[in-house]
């Protein structure tokens, strides 16, 4: 049933920084958008701006046949569904449940299962982009699905992000290739915090540094947007370290099923272990520099 956004009821669960961008692209494309976030007064600060606050998750069920779900990892997603108060047994049959978290992909391929036993569409989606791109509806999407699921969400999926890419008509294969970018994204801020870190131990001009890899053929994308953090002095987490030991050790669990080697993965989720158990595990994911011995890290301005 491909329809038009325009005033159609559609559910975000979530509004940290990723789900308060969608949630506003969400209206931006016309839709009318319930929310609901476990934190105290986030929903009704957002149905200041236009929204509508849900005080509960049957409530946004009554509402919304479309649900898109922005939490943290599979346990809170569990927690949502089929916790105390849970959406599962409040959602239409019809409706579709959007899962937008870094998530293992055999975990996600179950839970398609366990949703169309209560008549309820899945679609395995998780998102990359950043808060920035979410808030201008220009992230990325790693969907997979039955085709009814993708029918049920109408327009949906482009009024949340830039590129929308259909990986399957089964749930998992969206997972397993964003736990594949998790890879590339996690083993880059390593390298890049390590050659930032040599180029400190060395006496390099930090900015002198930053300015010659970013137009060299060492650049990264990473490199480019963390390293900055670094030159800043500042940490405030826009992913944090305990991410990416979250998600590099879902690629590693996953590699381990088939027993595939990841030499560089294990390592980088060394590198975010150790800096998480020396206390930086909810600081920025670049703070992963700090756990390199001798060397003098710029200070915030």
């Amino acid at each position: 049933m491909s329809q038009s956004n325009e005033a159609r009821a559609v559910g975000v669960i979530g509004l940290g920084a990723m789900g308060a961008g969608i949630a506003q692209s969400l209206r931006r494309g016309g839709c009318r958008v319930h929310a609901y976030d476990i934190r105290p007064g986030v929903a009704a600060a957002f149905a200041e701006q236009g929204g509508v606050a849900c005080e509960t998750l049957a409530d946004m069920a009554a509402a919304c046949d479309v649900v898109v779900s922005v939490v943290v990892n599979a346990q809170q997603t569990e927690s949502v569904l089929f916790g105390e108060g849970g959406i599962a047994t409040a959602l239409r049959p019809g409706s579709v449940f959007v899962m937008c978290s870094t998530v293992d992909p055999a975990w996600s391929s179950a839970l398609e299962s366990r949703l169309a036993a209560q008549g309820i569409h899945y679609l395995d989606a998780p998102i990359s982009g950043g808060a920035a791109k979410a808030a201008a509806g220009q992230m990325t999407m790693m969907t997979a699905g039955a085709p009814a699921a993708y029918a049920a969400c109408g327009n949906v999926l482009e009024a949340m992000a830039g590129k929308v890419y259909r990986l399957g008509e089964r749930a998992g294969a969206g997972s397993k290739v964003k736990i594949i970018n998790q890879l590339l994204a996690g083993v880059h801020i390593a390298v890049a915090a390590e050659a930032m870190a040599l180029g400190l131990r060395e006496g390099v001009d930090a900015a002198a540094l930053y300015e010659v890899i970013t137009h060299s053929a060492g650049n990264s994308w990473m490199f480019e947007n963390r390293m900055a953090h670094v030159l800043a002095g500042d940490y405030t987490p826009l992913s944090a370290v305990d991410i990416f030991v979250k998600d590099l050790g879902l690629v590693l669990d996953t590699a381990r099923h088939s027993r595939f080697p990841l030499p560089l993965a294990s390592t980088a989720h060394q590198m975010f272990m150790q800096a998480s158990a020396a206390g930086h595990g909810r600081e920025d994911d670049s703070a992963v520099i700090k756990i390199f011995p001798g060397i003098t890290l710029p200070e915030s301005a």
